[in-house]
């Protein structure tokens, strides 16, 4: 047999490294397990329910009409004539079409996507922050992702020999871990405070970055707010501690703010970046500055069609012009993600036809999260042994967990983290599949994990009673 010109010996290291705990272990088996239960393998449970992910719809979250409506008539565009879409809609499609080459979204737009898509999207940011926004900085992507993705690669070069580093929260989103992996960058972890509702501790970030530089030149600073998967938000105060932070550091800023319409919490308000920085005038409105939204969160949930958009600010003319290079190597993000992301930045305006249904839907879904979200933590600190923040934000409750010494021993005896071990006989034992909080990162010592709040209010109590009747099991069996 011929030998393998690439193998685990030769191929990239950086990809070996790569971890992505959402969709890592846990989910592999989870489908497994399925299968077993297609097949008709008798299981303590009927069905596996995944709190592993935020995908709304696979949950059962309905889509929004007006932006299916939109997709539906860009998509073939022969329904425009169809009586049963309203003018509206058939007006908004019309003028994307007319911006797509051959009136198609079967064409490629620009790389930074479709023109009077950019002008909606400075649009709404103007209207959010009461401050400008230039089209010509807002950069449509595949879903956020790829637009952090993108952000993160120009800051790929160090000046000092050492790797560049880039500061990232600890419990954070894997996409960051997973992306400094594979860049062959340097990850600098700082640590939220989870006595303190999972805000950032300036003190924190200075220890980090200082205990960094030997090993890294840093470069870069992300925040997540709202928090994933802490379901944190941040006070304005806390933001322009952040800012001052990052300016005294000379980091570039990235702000991951895909959940702004995930508020939930009495009192609680999402404050942007952009409009903070800006409102705190000169030095720190000068600073540099990546924002990044997408459609696949908020009350819309379209993950599945990959639309995101990235705001950059203040950034040198000259790096622009080589990040645009960088995306053009891409061709351009998918244009039907780009449509829906239109639909959500610039939505049917009152009187006009589609303007009640869907701020019916809107606050419909986002009422629902609230109230999910309510129940998820007030369940979860019910149970004894359990400790959950209030899910303020975002779509995601992150409880910690005290396990007994004789599960960490029998854990560390197969290989595993405590916490995936944990979550792996979960998901064995009940069919629910969450995920570690060793795969987001935790304070050493302390044990979580993470499940969304997206399953159907009767489904998720169906998961949050399995995770307690489990749990209590499972300390009395590890005693």
């Amino acid at each position: 047999m011929a030998c393998k010109t690439v193998t685990l010996d030769n191929m990239n290291p950086n990809i070996i490294k790569m971890e992505y705990a959402v969709r890592g272990p846990l989910v592999i088996r989870a489908r497994e397990i399925e299968k077993e239960l297609e097949r008709g393998i008798k299981k303590p449970f009927s069905e596996v329910i995944k709190g592993n992910i935020g995908d709304c719809q696979a949950m059962g979250q309905k889509p929004i009409t007006f932006i299916r409506q939109v997709l539906t008539l860009c998509a073939y565009p022969d329904l425009i004539k169809d009586d049963r879409f309203p003018s509206d809609v058939k007006e908004r499609a019309k003028l994307i079409l007319s911006y797509c080459g051959g009136k198609s979204v079967g064409s490629y737009s620009d790389s930074a996507g479709i023109e009077i898509i950019r002008k909606h999207i400075a649009a709404y940011i103007e209207k959010r922050d009461g401050v400008p926004s230039d089209y010509l900085n807002c950069i449509l992507s595949t879903g956020a992702s790829e637009g952090v993705r993108t952000v993160i690669n120009i800051l790929n070069h160090s000046a000092s020999g050492k790797p560049p580093g880039i500061m990232i929260p600890i419990p954070q989103y894997p996409l960051y871990s997973a992306t400094l992996a594979e860049y062959g960058m340097y990850q600098i972890n700082y640590y939220l405070d989870e006595d303190n509702e999972w805000a950032l501790d300036i003190s924190e970030l200075k220890r980090a970055v200082e205990a960094a530089r030997d090993h890294c030149e840093p470069r870069g600073l992300v925040v997540i707010n709202p928090g994933n998967p802490t379901g944190s938000v941040l006070t304005r105060e806390n933001i322009e501690k952040i800012v001052k932070f990052a300016y005294e550091e000379h980091l570039f800023l990235m702000a991951d703010e895909v959940y702004q319409h995930n508020i939930y919490a009495e009192g609680m308000e999402f404050h942007s970046f952009k409009k903070v920085m800006t409102k705190m005038g000169p030095p720190y409105s000068n600073m540099e500055l990546a924002s990044f939204m997408s459609a696949s969160k908020g009350f819309m949930g379209e993950c599945g069609l990959r639309g995101g958009y990235c705001e950059l600010i203040n950034i040198d003319p000259e790096v622009k012009k080589m990040l645009l290079k960088s995306i053009s190597a891409k061709l351009c993000p998918s244009v039907l993600g780009q449509i829906a992301m239109d639909c959500v930045i610039n939505p049917p305006q009152p009187g006009e036809p589609s303007h009640e249904t869907f701020i019916k839907e809107k606050n419909e879904v986002l009422q629902s999260l609230k109230e999910r979200a309510i129940l998820a933590a007030n369940t979860f600190n019910s149970i004894e042994g359990m400790q959950c923040n209030k899910v303020a934000g975002a779509m995601y409750a992150f409880p910690r967990l005290i396990l007994p010494e004789k599960a960490i021993e029998k854990a560390k005896s197969l290989g595993q983290a405590p916490d995936f071990f944990f979550a792996m006989q979960l998901l064995e034992t009940t069919g629910i599949c969450v995920v570690p909080g060793s795969g987001f990162g935790q304070r050493p010592g302390t044990y979580h994990f993470r499940t969304t709040i997206l399953p159907q209010p009767e489904k998720l109590k169906t998961l949050l009673s399995h995770v307690k009747d489990f749990y209590e099991k499972f300390m009395k069996e590890y005693q």
